[in-house]
């Protein structure tokens, strides 16, 4: 690999590994506060087991989560000097907030895992609130430097230099509502489908051993479903607020997303296939007539520019029409799976799912993950060849720096034992204390 190559892998794998436990860490301390909630409501004693064991898995993920974190931050520093050069006169502001907001989560956490029995109900649940406040906030402040670099306010470049500097500005960019509103529904889709996932899986091994632990597992599934279902519906209808805003601020990532080369009214959408350079087409792919000019400014004579307005150099790579057809497929059905499973118990009434929609909901946290990973890649990816849009190529802010193929073989070694590492810790704990123990003790209170 090049030099820029090797210096946005090394990057992306760090993001890549760390998006894991950083959506993680916003969407299940909302099942966390949703099952102390129906505790608090139903006097179900289920619900309080399912949020004091998810707890101890979120505290364990918020372990791995800093320092990730950390390293992200440091490899920004060092990967990218151009950057955070502008990003430390203009952009610092979100940084600066985001450790208050890193300081309340771990805080009342803290209090939340160590001091439950100890205070009010009430009590416990502002702890959690508080919890999931300081978790989005974290990822919402520190992913408004990924909106602020699509779209760039608040300063100018003058002969080199950074003037007429607005951290306000800066910081409530064009897009950042849409991007802190697509980090915060997507993270609550997948911590619900990762709920729901683990739950299926758990049914599918004790449906016939020991109904008990069934029908625990049962309702942690139909409450990841349904939070599953709100969340993925409202993911995507951001998702068509993120197109508008590509439309209208980032017009060749749109194009490069729908392989569409030449600027037409009632531009169809393409669904699958590959973006094929040389014939300035989607081969393989299907197209929805008109839908890509309604999903640009709902309207289906909207003019969408196509690539080859632009100068070639200013093209995204063109795969990112897969990443972006993978986000978009595993979301859709994503819904889909989750109504399919309200629906048949809660309309239906059908008391057990078919085993074969029983495995199909032990994927769906998996592929929700996929999702949030192949956003990010095309986010990013079809931001190229910009680190700034418009302002700074990726190519002007990287390092000089050598030798960083030896760093990204290091790092690629330290994440392999991280992920490692974080399973078992998972696996040795929750069998050190089963369900079915923790389920007797609640019994005898």
């Amino acid at each position: 690999m090049d030099h820029l190559v090797t210096a946005r892998s090394m990057f992306g794998m760090t993001m890549g590994v760390h998006i894991i436990f950083a959506t993680l860490g916003v969407g299940i301390p909302l099942m966390i506060l949703l099952a102390e909630l129906l505790y608090q409501k139903t006097k179900d004693t289920d619900y309080e087991l399912m949020a004091k064991r998810w707890t101890k898995a979120q505290a364990i993920l918020l372990g791995v989560a800093i320092p990730t974190g950390t390293i992200a931050g440091v490899q920004l520093a060092l990967l990218w000097p151009g950057f955070m050069e502008v990003v430390g006169k203009v952009m610092s502001l979100p940084f600066q907030i985001e450790i208050y907001a890193f300081f309340i989560e771990a805080l009342f956490l803290s209090i939340y895992v160590y001091a439950a029995d100890r205070i009010s109900r009430k009590m416990r649940i502002i702890s959690l609130i508080l919890v999931a406040l300081g978790a989005l906030g974290s990822a919402v402040l520190i992913t408004n430097v990924h909106a602020f670099e699509g779209t760039p306010a608040g300063f100018r470049i003058e002969n080199g230099e950074i003037v007429d500097v607005d951290p306000w500005a800066a910081f409530f960019n064009p897009s950042f509502f849409v991007t802190a509103g697509h980090v915060a529904v997507s993270a609550y889709m997948t911590g619900a489908f990762i709920i729901a996932s683990i739950a299926a899986y758990k049914m599918l091994r004790t449906r016939k051993k020991d109904p008990r632990l069934y029908k625990f597992h049962h309702k942690a599934l139909m409450m990841g479903l349904v939070v599953g279902l709100i969340f993925s519906f409202l993911t995507a209808l951001n998702g068509h607020e993120s197109a508008q805003l590509l439309h209208e601020y980032q017009p060749e990532k749109l194009a490069a997303a729908e392989g569409l080369f030449e600027t037409q009214s009632y531009a169809p959408l393409a669904i699958g296939g590959f973006t094929d350079r040389e014939s300035q087409e989607v081969k393989w792919g299907i197209e929805i007539p008109w839908a890509l000019s309604f999903l640009a400014n709902d309207r289906f004579d909207t003019v969408v520019v196509g690539l080859n307005d632009f100068p070639e150099d200013y093209w995204p790579p063109l795969f990112v029409h897969t990443l972006f057809n993978a986000m978009v497929g595993i979301g859709s059905m994503l819904i889909l799976l989750s109504m399919i499973g309200v629906v048949w118990y809660k309309f239906l009434k059908k008391k057990t799912f078919p085993k074969p929609l029983m495995w199909a909901f032990v994927l769906a946290g998996p592929l929700s993950m996929a999702s949030i990973e192949f956003g990010w890649i095309f986010a990013c990816t079809g931001r190229q060849p910009w680190v700034i849009y418009r302002i700074m190529r990726t190519s002007e802010s990287v390092t000089t720096s050598a030798n960083l193929g030896f760093l990204f073989t290091l790092f690629l070694l330290i994440y392999i034992v991280l992920m490692a590492a974080v399973a078992l810790v998972l696996i040795y704990y929750f069998k050190r204390n089963p369900l079915s123990k923790e389920l007797a003790a609640h019994a005898e209170q």
